[in-house]
Parts: C-alpha cells; structure tokens; sequence
C-alpha cells in the first residue's frame, strides 16, 4: 500500500480573518490581541498610497509607536533574516506586513525568524498566500528559491476591500489566475493521494473550500471585474475578494498543490518572463488539464479569455522561447518535486514541453 494512503488529514487556516470597508484604518482593534509594538513592512509604493490609512491604524490607546520599515528588495532569506534581528533590537512584539503579495511573503518569513505573531494586510487580491503558513522565498536576480513552509498560519488577516479595489486591476485579474487553479490542484492531489501543504491529506474541509473557488469565479468573477472597471466595491467584487484571498488561500494549503503552480515556479527561471504569478499559474493549470483531459478545460479557456488571463506561452511573451530554454523550464518543473508529486497524470519531460507549446 502507498504509504502517502496513511496520512493524517490536516487543515490550517488563519487565527482571525476580517474583510471589510475601511478596516486598514481601523486595524489597531485587532492588533491590540497580538502585542503592544509593531515592526511594520512596507514598501515605497504602498507608503505613498496608503500612509494615511497605515498612521490611523495605529491610532489606538493600547498601541506604541510601532517601527516603521521600508522595503524594497526581494524576499531572500538574507534579508528576511536580517529584518527579524532588527525586529527583535527594537524591541517589537509583533511583525505587521501591509502590501502585496512579495511584501507579505516578507513579513510572514521575519515573523518566523523572530519568533513574533504576524498580521498581514494584503493591499491587492492578486495571489492567495495572505492567509497561508507558507514564505517563498526568491534568489537575489528573482529566480524561485524555495518555500519556506511556517510553523503557524498569520494569526490575523486584515482585508480593506476598499484599497484591494483600487489596486490596479490586473493584480486582481491575476489573483483569479491562482484562485482558478485551487481546486483542479485539490481534486489531483486527492486522487494521487499526496500531501498537502501542511504535510497531511487534503480533507473534506478543504476541498469544499477549493470547489468554492472555482464555483465563485464562475458566478462572479467576469462581473466582478466589470465592476472593478467602472470603480465599483459591489457583492461581487466583496465576494471575488475573499475568494482570492481566503478561499484560495485555505483551500490551496489545505487541499494541495500540484502541476500548475510546479509550472508557474518554473516559469521564473526566465528573464523575460514578467507574468504575475496568477498569470503563470493560469497558464499551468490550462496544461494541467490538458494532460488530464479534463472535462472542465473549455470552460475554463472560456473564463480566462473573458477575464484576460493568458493560457498561451505567446500570451505569456514568451512566443520566441527557444526549446532549450523550455527544457530548462521543464527541469525545473520536475524539480518542485513536492507539486509534482500530486499531480495525479504521469508527464515526461519531453511530453510537458509538448503540452506547453500546445496550450
């Protein structure tokens, strides 16, 4: 019998997770259970967004005057390393990460460092790691390192749907990009059964969550971004922000990842790729349901060519990719042999390249 039958289901998720308009300004409330002083990472570009919202959400009687940090740099474990030392010198109780998903993974890898509770405070819907027990970390020229999986998922999760709204609207876009891929990496990893990201089976739990994903972007996802266009927080961008986010998020971790996301890691060894995860993802999950003649695939052809998700390596800018730069992309899809190893259709290299051009 294969001795991945004999895992134990598990499931994780964050501590405390809030969605709402206007919640960035009122965040100490929620910060006040964690600690008392902040280590706040942002970056430049969320500062000069969002700096009135980040002081006024620190405004509460409970709070010190946290420490403030800007960052710009990639998510190397250097320098993650390094900002928990800080962290630690000025004598903070908590790490609070506010920005994208780079940014986030950031905050999530000091907080482990140092032994500190986290919250993080996506600025963008545009991937599902805000909620999860996992860091990805990058090399210095921003090549896929490795996952830094954590010990505990963040133990709050603030979500301002009004600054997520007005992220820019690709960002969204491409969180759907991830969101999609949730449960068609779920259902393989349960029917190779693999391990999820917590090391356990994918359970029921899980899999509802990751179903959920797909059933809201079917339902709401095209007139979600309708709405984005016209500046519109509606029901169905309230609804396609937590399936970015916390949908994806518990039902990717919990229920697995297997081919899509090995493809979107592998993607990363080339320069010229300057798809956002989502985006790359998307295109992995198409060939991932080719491989697996998945009945669902024309629908979802037909949801990312709506929405504007690329499931072409042309789509990608990658039409001119030599085949020795696309076996190079294939070997380190192989490598990700965590991903790979839940993908429940057996592909060669040879026949990945294949797929990849065909998509």
């Amino acid at each position: 019998m294969d001795s991945r039958m004999a895992l134990p289901m598990v499931y994780g998720g964050p501590g405390r997770y809030v969605q709402g308009p206007g919640e960035l300004s009122r965040q100490g409330r929620y910060l006040s259970w964690l600690g008392c002083a902040a280590y706040v990472l942002f970056d430049q570009g969320t500062e000069d967004r969002l700096c009135r919202q980040i002081v006024d959400g620190f405004l509460d009687e409970d709070l010190s005057e946290p420490f403030f940090k800007i960052y710009n740099g990639p998510c190397t474990e250097d320098a993650v390393v390094e900002m928990a030392k800080e962290a630690r010198a000025e004598y903070c109780d908590m790490v609070v990460g506010i920005g994208g998903g780079k940014m986030l993974d950031i905050a999530k890898a000091v907080a482990f460092y140092a032994e500190l509770p986290l919250c993080v405070c996506p600025t963008a819907a545009s991937m599902d790691g805000p909620c999860s027990a996992i860091s990805v970390l990058y090399h210095e020229d921003g090549s896929f390192d490795r996952y830094l999986m954590l010990e505990k998922n963040p133990d709050l999760v603030v979500v301002d749907t009004n600054v997520v709204a007005a992220a820019p609207l690709r960002m969204t876009v491409a969180g759907m990009g991830d969101a999609l891929a949730t449960y068609f990496e779920a259902r393989s990893c349960a029917a190779a059964h693999g391990a999820n990201e917590h090391g356990g089976a994918p359970g029921h739990l899980a899999l509802v969550a990751a179903r959920a994903c797909y059933d809201t972007l079917m339902e709401c996802g095209v007139a979600a971004k309708r709405d984005l266009k016209k500046g519109r927080t509606s029901p169905a961008v309230e609804r396609l922000i937590e399936c970015n986010i916390l949908l994806s998020g518990v039902g990717f971790e919990s229920g697995g990842l297997a081919l899509a996301h090995a493809i979107a890691n592998g993607l990363t060894i080339l320069p010229e790729c300057k798809a956002m995860h989502g985006e790359a993802v998307a295109f992995g999950l198409v060939v991932q349901l080719r491989l697996e003649r998945a009945p669902e695939l024309d629908q979802v052809l037909e949801f990312c060519q709506r929405v504007g998700l690329p499931t072409t390596l042309a789509e990608l800018g990658l039409g001119e990719i030599s085949d020795t730069d696309l076996m190079s992309v294939a070997d380190a899809v192989f490598r990700n042999e965590r991903n790979m190893a839940n993908e429940q259709a057996k592909v060669t290299r040879q026949k990945l390249v294949q797929l990849m051009c065909e998509a």
